[in-house]
């Protein structure tokens, strides 16, 4: 399976990217543990092709059934 990435447009941050490809912003450590030669760019240019890794779904049992 290929790895999946993100291209940025002009002004996209760690958060919004996180949320845009995972769907929340907690996801952002990962996503920068796969870039971590981005790591230094707060708000970033366009065209910059970031790594997205695989984040197993969050399962546990103090989420309601519905969240699981």
């Amino acid at each position: 399976m290929p790895l999946k990435t993100y291209k940025t447009i002009q002004g996209d941050m760690w958060d919004w990217i996180a949320f845009k490809v995972y769907g929340r912003e907690g996801c952002m450590a990962p996503l920068l543990q796969a870039n971590e030669q981005h790591r230094d760019v707060t708000v970033f240019p366009a065209g910059v092709e970031l790594v997205c890794p695989e984040i197993p779904a969050e399962s546990s049992r103090i989420l309601p059934p519905w969240r699981r």
